[in-house]
């Protein structure tokens, strides 16, 4: 390098030739932020999926770019956009249950002649619910009731069947839609409006989930394309309510694994008022955290007063002040922020339903009565097997509105059965499972064993499944057969009468769809064994979702009985370690 060109540089843009200590002058500013994210997953370069489909935007990414410095297009922003598309697909296929037509008196009504909604294939429950709960005549969920005629002939008062916030979501929805069409803005049918206004809170709702899976994903950021380009989002992201639970079961563990257990404890709580399904990854925390606990005792468990101190309203006050330092306390190992977690939870779904059970404890109940009553779903197990075999069921033949209460029974005891197996697998692990693999295997448990798959569960499977099991093409496998399962349920749902398809062509895809959520759980459980084989733990990662229990090693002196243990010997340097009270595997 001359001397002209050493004087023509300008300060912070001369950095050193790469071993040789030469200055070097940069052809443009340096930016100011000189990381590069190069530990990020590259799928362009390691999948061959990805690589292929990279050239529509110019191949793989280069081996000397710099990870993780685009200004505008960061990952985050791109996936949102793939989202968004992706979104939009799914609103256009439900398009067509929301056309208008004149009916016979005149007036504008729902094109649903000819079985639309099937042979179109945009059936949405929010449609058809929109008069069938009421909510066209402006009701408050819960208080309003009306009297309906079952199948057999009887009567029965009929209230909400959904849980406290999905139906406070659709009675906001409704209000709001009602508000439109009374402006002077352009109208349409007060049910077409209430679609867009449930469709756009839940399109928001599921950029929610994407961006929270998108935080806890860590160097693997782009497997949660797969979340924002799943097929099944096409297919069910309108389909029903549940993309309120997934936004709520997202944040909730996205905050506890920035190790804010009460808040988590919140977010599950509020989910768990959606759809039952958040309250179930309470679970896996707690038996993790049995796992990951000392057990020992903190160098101080008591801060400040006892609740026996307190004898007056003044001493409770300066207990209740106290109250987030011994929580704090409580959260730094790993089973209080567990029960912290726990507490919470349970706490917030209490209040949510609460004012709601106590004002109109009949409507509030409604939503358990029906899951109670409610028989085989077409998508079940079992019923898959009746299908097949022409079996009775485990109460025989029962006529409309009777309890199936052996089906009851036998679907929870399964359920309870698989838990205690992952529970086992979890603690007994040689090394101790991520939290969002056994969430996925607790909650893909229920879904088989359970006697209801609404089609729109599966959504519940899907960010869970992209942090669990990061294999594009296997996840991808997956999703599309269950999205498809759609198709040939549409025509069962049509009726042979109507050229429908027999009911064997629909559960025979339910064989499928169950087997490949079966493969998952297998897959994951092999990993779990194997964890060498776990994309998501290259490069020294332990688990990004873990949040207490990330980078923590397993107690050298377990409490839990034998049985019960790691399937592993002690490390002898970590057992010297912890003798000479060091503290072990903090900088890991």
């Amino acid at each position: 390098m001359t001397d002209q060109h050493l004087d023509q540089r300008t300060d912070g843009n001369v950095p050193l030739s790469p071993g040789s200590g030469t200055p070097s002058v940069s052809p443009a500013p340096l930016a100011p932020d000189l990381r590069s994210a190069e530990g990020r997953d590259r799928p362009s370069r390691n999948d061959s999926l990805t690589a292929q489909l990279s050239g529509v935007v110019g191949g793989p990414v280069g081996e000397h770019a710099l990870i993780g410095r685009t200004r505008f297009w960061t990952p985050m922003r791109v996936l949102l956009a793939f989202a968004l598309v992706f979104l939009a697909l799914g609103w256009f296929s439900k398009a067509g249950c929301i056309q208008q037509t004149n009916g016979a008196n005149g007036a504008l009504t729902l094109d649903w002649n000819n079985g639309r909604q099937y042979t179109a294939m945009c059936y949405s429950d929010t449609v058809p619910l929109y008069g069938a709960e009421r909510l066209n005549e402006g009701a408050f969920p819960y208080k309003k009731f009306w009297i309906e005629e079952s199948a057999g002939g009887d009567t029965e008062t009929r209230y909400m069947e959904y849980p406290v916030l999905s139906g406070l979501y659709q009675y906001l929805s409704m209000r709001i839609a009602k508000s439109w069409d009374a402006s002077v803005l352009p109208g349409a049918l007060q049910v077409v409006l209430y679609f867009n206004v449930v469709a756009f809170g839940l399109a928001l709702a599921w950029l929610v989930t994407l961006w929270a899976s998108v935080r806890l994903a860590g160097r693997r950021v782009w497997d949660v394309a797969l979340l924002a380009c799943s097929p099944l989002v096409i297919v069910h992201a309108f389909t029903n309510f549940d993309a309120l639970a997934t936004a709520f079961a997202a944040t909730g563990l996205l905050a506890w694994a920035r190790r804010r257990p009460v808040l988590a404890g919140v977010l599950l709580g509020l989910g768990g008022a959606a759809k039952l399904y958040p309250l179930l990854l309470l679970g896996p925390i707690l038996v993790l955290s049995l796992r990951a606990d000392p057990r020992q005792r903190l160098a101080s468990t008591q801060v400040g007063m006892r609740l026996r101190e307190v004898e007056s309203w003044s001493s409770f006050r300066t207990w209740l002040t106290e109250t987030p330092a011994r929580i704090q306390l409580l959260g730094v190992r790993p089973l209080g922020a567990a029960l912290c977690t726990t507490a919470a939870a349970f706490g917030t779904w209490l209040v949510v339903n609460l004012p709601i059970a106590l004002l109109y404890p009949n409507g509030w109940r409604e939503f358990f009565r029906l899951n109670t009553e409610r028989h085989a779903d077409p998508d079940s197990i079992y019923n898959v097997i009746t299908s097949f075999t022409g079996w009775a069921g485990f109460d025989g033949k029962l006529a409309d509105g009777q309890t199936p209460s052996v089906l009851n029974a036998v679907s929870l005891f399964v359920f309870v059965v698989a838990c205690l197996v992952i529970a086992y697998i979890a603690l007994t692990a040689p090394r101790r499972p991520r939290l969002a693999q056994l969430c996925f295997l607790v909650v893909a448990a229920f879904l088989l064993t359970n006697k209801v798959w609404s089609p729109q569960y599966s959504l519940w499977l899907v960010p869970l499944a992209v942090l669990a099991l990061p294999h594009r093409r296997i996840l991808l496998a997956w999703m599309t057969i269950d999205a498809l399962v759609w198709v040939p349920r549409m025509f069962y749902y049509l009726g042979l009468d109507h050229k429908g398809l027999p009911e064997q062509w629909f559960t025979a895809t339910v064989v499928l769809r169950d087997l490949a959520v079966i493969g998952l759980c297998a897959l994951i459980v092999r990993q779990i064994y194997r964890p060498d084989e776990d994309l998501v733990r290259h490069d020294y990662v332990d688990d990004p979702v873990g949040g207490p229990f990330d980078r923590m090693p397993d107690p050298l002196l377990p409490w839990l009985p034998e049985m019960l243990r790691p399937g592993i010997a002690l490390d002898k340097e970590r057992a010297e370690a912890v003798t000479r009270e060091q503290p072990v595997g903090a900088a890991r």
